[in-house]
Protein backbone atom coordinates (compact mmCIF):
# COMPACT_ATOMS: atom_id res chain seq x y z
CA UNK A 1 0.00 0.00 0.00
CA UNK A 2 1.12 3.35 -0.67
CA UNK A 3 0.03 6.59 0.87
CA UNK A 4 1.17 10.21 -0.41
CA UNK A 5 0.93 13.71 1.64
CA UNK A 6 0.50 16.17 -0.56
CA UNK A 7 0.43 19.87 0.22
CA UNK A 8 2.59 22.84 0.97
CA UNK A 9 5.44 24.11 3.87
CA UNK A 10 3.03 22.58 6.64
CA UNK A 11 3.43 18.99 5.22
CA UNK A 12 6.97 19.45 3.57
CA UNK A 13 8.26 20.82 7.10
CA UNK A 14 11.78 20.31 6.67
CA UNK A 15 11.70 16.90 4.85
CA UNK A 16 14.73 15.80 3.05
CA UNK A 17 13.79 16.63 -0.35
CA UNK A 18 15.93 14.02 -1.63
CA UNK A 19 14.49 10.76 -0.21
CA UNK A 20 10.67 11.58 -0.76
CA UNK A 21 9.79 8.52 2.69
CA UNK A 22 11.52 11.13 4.60
CA UNK A 23 8.77 12.29 6.78
CA UNK A 24 9.85 15.91 8.15
CA UNK A 25 9.12 17.45 11.40
CA UNK A 26 5.72 17.83 10.36
CA UNK A 27 2.19 15.86 11.05
CA UNK A 28 2.98 13.33 8.58
CA UNK A 29 6.05 12.52 10.84
CA UNK A 30 3.24 12.06 13.61
CA UNK A 31 0.58 10.03 11.25
CA UNK A 32 4.00 7.81 9.45
CA UNK A 33 3.90 6.98 13.30
CA UNK A 34 0.62 5.70 14.25
CA UNK A 35 0.11 4.27 11.26
CA UNK A 36 2.68 1.97 11.57
CA UNK A 37 1.87 0.99 15.01
CA UNK A 38 -1.67 0.42 14.12
CA UNK A 39 -0.77 -1.59 10.50
CA UNK A 40 2.83 -3.79 11.85
CA UNK A 41 1.72 -6.29 9.77
CA UNK A 42 1.19 -4.26 6.36
CA UNK A 43 3.70 -3.32 4.13
CA UNK A 44 2.89 0.18 3.74
CA UNK A 45 5.31 3.05 1.79
CA UNK A 46 4.41 6.23 2.91
CA UNK A 47 5.49 8.98 0.62
CA UNK A 48 6.08 13.16 1.59
CA UNK A 49 5.68 15.18 -1.54
CA UNK A 50 4.72 18.70 0.20
CA UNK A 51 6.72 21.59 -0.92
CA UNK A 52 6.90 24.19 1.08
CA UNK A 53 5.34 27.98 -0.60
CA UNK A 54 2.68 26.07 -2.94
CA UNK A 55 -0.50 27.04 -3.76
CA UNK A 56 -3.42 24.82 -5.77
CA UNK A 57 -1.94 26.36 -8.99
CA UNK A 58 1.61 25.05 -8.73
CA UNK A 59 0.56 21.93 -6.90
CA UNK A 60 -1.94 21.35 -9.94
CA UNK A 61 1.45 21.64 -12.20
CA UNK A 62 3.47 19.22 -10.48
CA UNK A 63 0.63 16.91 -10.04
CA UNK A 64 1.82 13.83 -12.22
CA UNK A 65 5.12 13.64 -11.30
CA UNK A 66 4.63 14.38 -7.83
CA UNK A 67 0.78 12.07 -7.75
CA UNK A 68 -0.19 10.45 -10.35
CA UNK A 69 2.82 8.77 -11.85
CA UNK A 70 3.33 7.30 -8.49
CA UNK A 71 0.24 5.41 -8.12
CA UNK A 72 -0.47 5.97 -4.74
CA UNK A 73 -3.43 3.92 -2.75
CA UNK A 74 -4.29 7.15 -0.91
CA UNK A 75 -3.35 11.03 -1.63
CA UNK A 76 -3.79 13.26 0.88
CA UNK A 77 -3.93 17.44 0.06
CA UNK A 78 -3.71 20.40 2.29
CA UNK A 79 -3.21 23.06 0.30
CA UNK A 80 -4.71 26.78 0.17
CA UNK A 81 -3.31 28.49 2.67
CA UNK A 82 -0.73 30.10 0.44
CA UNK A 83 -3.10 31.54 -2.05
CA UNK A 84 -4.19 33.50 0.79
CA UNK A 85 -0.74 34.70 2.08
CA UNK A 86 0.56 35.63 -1.51
CA UNK A 87 -2.32 38.44 -1.75
CA UNK A 88 -0.29 39.95 1.00
CA UNK A 89 2.99 41.57 0.30
CA UNK A 90 4.73 38.79 -1.60
CA UNK A 91 4.42 40.19 -5.11
CA UNK A 92 2.69 37.18 -6.36
CA UNK A 93 0.00 37.18 -8.97
CA UNK A 94 -3.29 36.98 -6.49
CA UNK A 95 -5.52 33.80 -6.88
CA UNK A 96 -9.14 34.45 -6.85
CA UNK A 97 -11.33 32.39 -4.55
CA UNK A 98 -12.81 31.43 -8.35
CA UNK A 99 -9.49 30.56 -9.75
CA UNK A 100 -8.83 28.41 -5.87
CA UNK A 101 -12.17 26.75 -6.21
CA UNK A 102 -10.91 25.77 -10.11
CA UNK A 103 -7.50 24.94 -9.56
CA UNK A 104 -9.02 22.50 -6.65
CA UNK A 105 -11.53 20.83 -8.65
CA UNK A 106 -8.82 20.23 -11.33
CA UNK A 107 -6.63 18.62 -9.08
CA UNK A 108 -9.03 16.19 -7.79
CA UNK A 109 -10.79 15.15 -11.10
CA UNK A 110 -7.07 14.21 -12.65
CA UNK A 111 -6.81 12.38 -9.29
CA UNK A 112 -10.12 10.62 -9.73
CA UNK A 113 -9.66 10.17 -13.56
CA UNK A 114 -6.43 8.99 -13.46
CA UNK A 115 -5.71 6.89 -10.26
CA UNK A 116 -7.80 4.61 -8.30
CA UNK A 117 -6.73 6.54 -5.34
CA UNK A 118 -8.54 7.31 -1.97
CA UNK A 119 -8.66 11.19 -1.60
CA UNK A 120 -8.25 12.41 2.37
CA UNK A 121 -8.62 16.51 2.14
CA UNK A 122 -7.65 18.24 5.18
CA UNK A 123 -8.69 21.64 5.61
CA UNK A 124 -6.44 24.66 5.81
CA UNK A 125 -6.82 26.80 8.99
CA UNK A 126 -5.48 29.61 10.81
CA UNK A 127 -4.26 29.83 14.08
CA UNK A 128 -4.02 32.89 16.34
CA UNK A 129 -1.34 35.74 15.35
CA UNK A 130 -2.13 39.62 15.53
CA UNK A 131 -0.21 39.92 12.04
CA UNK A 132 -2.25 37.68 10.28
CA UNK A 133 -6.03 38.50 11.58
CA UNK A 134 -6.95 40.34 8.12
CA UNK A 135 -6.65 36.89 6.57
CA UNK A 136 -9.28 35.49 8.58
CA UNK A 137 -12.28 36.64 5.89
CA UNK A 138 -10.41 35.72 3.55
CA UNK A 139 -9.85 31.70 4.98
CA UNK A 140 -13.50 31.93 5.70
CA UNK A 141 -14.16 32.72 2.25
CA UNK A 142 -12.29 29.81 1.04
CA UNK A 143 -13.52 26.94 3.58
CA UNK A 144 -16.43 26.84 2.13
CA UNK A 145 -15.27 26.17 -1.13
CA UNK A 146 -13.06 23.30 -0.22
CA UNK A 147 -15.99 21.82 2.01
CA UNK A 148 -17.71 21.34 -0.77
CA UNK A 149 -15.48 19.82 -2.97
CA UNK A 150 -14.47 17.68 -0.42
CA UNK A 151 -18.00 16.44 -0.21
CA UNK A 152 -17.98 16.09 -3.82
CA UNK A 153 -14.49 13.81 -4.22
CA UNK A 154 -12.98 13.66 -0.76
CA UNK A 155 -13.10 9.78 0.61
CA UNK A 156 -12.51 11.37 3.90
CA UNK A 157 -11.97 15.21 5.08
CA UNK A 158 -10.44 16.96 7.76
CA UNK A 159 -11.86 20.18 9.16
CA UNK A 160 -8.46 21.53 10.83
CA UNK A 161 -9.97 24.97 11.00
CA UNK A 162 -13.00 23.83 13.24
CA UNK A 163 -10.59 21.26 15.42
CA UNK A 164 -8.20 23.55 16.10
CA UNK A 165 -10.94 26.05 17.05
CA UNK A 166 -12.71 24.07 19.27
CA UNK A 167 -9.40 22.78 20.82
CA UNK A 168 -7.78 26.47 21.73
CA UNK A 169 -11.31 26.78 23.46
CA UNK A 170 -9.68 24.63 26.65
CA UNK A 171 -6.02 25.72 25.63
CA UNK A 172 -4.70 28.56 27.87
CA UNK A 173 -1.77 29.25 25.46
CA UNK A 174 -3.05 30.57 22.26
CA UNK A 175 -0.19 29.85 20.37
CA UNK A 176 0.17 26.47 21.89
CA UNK A 177 -0.17 25.12 18.67
CA UNK A 178 2.01 27.60 16.45
CA UNK A 179 4.00 30.55 16.87
CA UNK A 180 3.09 32.24 13.15
CA UNK A 181 -0.73 31.11 13.23
CA UNK A 182 0.02 29.02 9.80
CA UNK A 183 3.40 26.85 10.59
CA UNK A 184 2.24 23.83 13.52
CA UNK A 185 5.05 23.84 15.94
CA UNK A 186 5.58 20.16 17.64
CA UNK A 187 2.13 20.55 19.36
CA UNK A 188 0.65 21.70 16.29
CA UNK A 189 1.80 18.65 13.85
CA UNK A 190 0.94 16.23 16.41
CA UNK A 191 -2.45 17.37 16.83
CA UNK A 192 -2.77 17.04 12.87
CA UNK A 193 -1.30 14.09 12.77
CA UNK A 194 -3.80 12.58 15.49
CA UNK A 195 -6.54 13.77 13.53
CA UNK A 196 -5.45 12.92 10.23
CA UNK A 197 -4.99 9.25 11.44
CA UNK A 198 -8.24 9.30 13.21
CA UNK A 199 -9.40 9.70 8.79
CA UNK A 200 -7.05 7.41 7.17
CA UNK A 201 -7.44 4.32 9.39
CA UNK A 202 -10.76 2.77 8.31
CA UNK A 203 -9.77 3.71 4.48
CA UNK A 204 -6.33 1.64 5.10
CA UNK A 205 -8.29 -1.15 6.46
CA UNK A 206 -10.73 -1.21 3.37
CA UNK A 207 -8.26 -1.31 1.53
CA UNK A 208 -7.09 -4.29 2.71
Amino acid sequence: MKILFQGDSITDAGRDKRNYHDMGNGYPKYAAELIRNAFPEKEIELINLGIGGNRTDQLFDRLYLDGIALEPDVISILIGINDIWHRHGSGRIETTDTQIATNYRAILERIKKQTNAKIVMLSPFLLDNEEKEAWRPELESILPIIRSLADEFADAYVPLDQLFAEALKTQPEPKYYSADGVHPNANGAEFIGKHYFAAIEPLIRAIG
